[in-house]
């Protein structure tokens, strides 16, 4: 009964993967791997480039989180050349990023991960979508896309662009808000607010309850969590200190200019994506009874590590969420939940911005000069931590660059998952379109980012042939 099953491509996420199991004589898994198939390389196209280009070619990386691009790229530029930004400029930039937040967990939320629950995992394909969600909620439909709408305006109010914007830049900001833009982003926030309100109400009452076996039993692990927590160890999406919490609850902070000490990356491969882990828990696997190093981003990761969150409606949340749930909750679908809550303190935070004052300031930036050095820039991206690192030379060249995005952190539990829900849904052999889709669901709710995530380290590109017989045999191999 020795088979392959190969998904591809997986549906409902950004950029391009299969999922590969592997059957035994008796039907049941022998292995699972998810592969990333695209590559981007774009550490390579950066290198000679001045680093105050940085913000805004790295926004290029990927069209879905170009904002966490963005402000990371400035933070390293930043640091790289030595430069403080006004307090008023850190503002503006975190108000970006709130706004991108909301816009980018509206979007997961309905269009990616809703059809599983709404519809059901078992619903029709033509059905299990976001179209389905359109004819079967209709008014909330219209809501969700008038209000990811307004929030993208937001953005392009803010950052100068909607999709790769062009404000922030090493030393600061580069555009202030007018009096007018104020008022109009205060209406957009209000709104914001709203749905973000309605939705975690919506997804408790209606959604979580409904379908808490499947949450309690698909993709389960046991692993660490990385995330960004303030000197309060409050919830931080823009700066602070890196906090990897330990499967156990304990926790260790550390600076994020020293996450090569606490972060390795190993590689595999079968994969274009790097398998980041921590010495620090343990060393590298994949096999989801055996975590070893391996530590989690996104969502549940940062409501794990935080002790609290700074706005009240969100914190009632977290609260909420740690009564039912524990900490380090370890479910992997309760990234969904998580997800909300987030929306909900981004939606609290934009508006408690917008009343600032300094919001409105025009010292928003401090003049910056070329030098030889190395900034490290990080923010939580709606998907992870992002981690930007550049070296320069005495003219503010690129020199070296890497990039840890919040996906490539989530490779190892991403395969983690699949392999522990192939090996709990499929049985001598037997499975169907509703258990394939159940496996997919494993990686949704990581909302993962290929496309930001591939990258090569060494200039060469692995190219595989495989030449099969008739009866699809594999009758010989090449790699170069």
């Amino acid at each position: 009964m020795q088979k392959t099953i190969v998904i591809q491509p997986v549906s409902r996420i950004e950029g391009h993967a299969k999922v590969t199991i592997q059957l035994n004589d008796q039907g049941n898994v022998e292995d699972t791997k998810m592969s990333i198939t695209t590559l981007r390389g774009f550490e390579e196209f950066c290198k000679g480039r001045p680093v105050e280009e940085m913000p805004r070619i790295t926004t290029s990386i990927c069209g879905v989180c170009p904002v966490s691009h963005h402000l990371a790229a400035a933070k390293a530029g930043d640091a790289a050349l030595g430069v403080e930004i006004p307090p008023a400029g850190k503002k503006l930039r975190e108000l970006l990023n709130a706004f991108a937040y909301t816009e980018e967990h509206i979007l997961h939320f309905y269009f990616l991960a809703a059809p599983d629950f709404i519809m059901g995992p078992g619903a029709s394909v033509k059905d299990r979508n976001i179209f389905g969600i359109i004819r079967t909620m209709p008014e909330v439909a219209k809501k969700v896309a008038i209000t990811r709408t307004l929030a993208n305006k937001g953005i392009e109010i803010i950052g100068g662009r909607a999709i790769h914007p062009v404000a922030a830049t090493p030393g600061g900001f580069s555009k202030p808000l007018t009096g007018d833009e104020v008022e109009t982003l205060k209406k957009y926030g209000k709104e914001i607010l709203d749905l973000a309100q309605f939705s975690i109400k919506y997804a408790k009452e209606n959604v979580f309850p409904k379908y808490m076996d499947v949450i309690k039993t698909l993709g389960g692990l046991k692993t660490g969590f990385l995330g960004t927590v303030d000197k309060n160890g409050a919830m931080d999406l823009y700066d602070g200190m890196f906090r990897m919490m330990k499967a156990d609850g304990t926790h260790k902070d550390f600076s994020p200019q020293d996450y090569d000490k606490h972060i390795k990356e190993h590689v595999e491969p079968w994969s274009y994506m790097k398998f980041p882990y921590s010495p620090d828990l343990g060393g590298f696997s994949v096999e989801p009874n055996e975590p070893g190093g391996m530590y989690r981003t996104n969502t549940l990761a940062r409501i794990n590590v935080a002790d609290k969150i700074r706005t009240p409606l969100a914190n009632a949340e977290l609260m909420e969420f740690r009564k039912a749930f524990g900490r380090p909750a370890q479910l992997t679908l309760l990234y969904h939940y998580a997800r909300l809550i987030e929306m909900l303190y981004n939606a609290e935070y934009l508006n408690e911005l917008l009343a600032d004052p300094d919001i409105r300031s025009f010292d928003i930036r401090n003049p910056a000069t070329p030098r030889a050095g190395r900034g490290v820039g990080s923010v939580e991206a709606p998907r992870g931590t992002l981690i930007h690192d550049y070296t320069t030379d005495e003219k503010g060249l690129i020199k070296y660059v890497n990039l840890i995005v919040g996906t490539t952190h989530n490779n190892g539990p991403m395969n983690m998952s699949v392999k522990q829900a192939a090996r709990t849904l499929i049985k001598g052999g037997v499975y169907d379109e509703t258990i394939l889709n159940e496996i997919e669901m494993t990686i949704r709710p990581y909302d993962p980012c290929l496309s930001c995530a591939t990258h090569n380290l060494d200039g060469t590109m692995a190219v595989q042939v495989d030449i099969r017989g008739p009866k699809g045999e594999l009758r010989d191999s090449f790699r170069n």
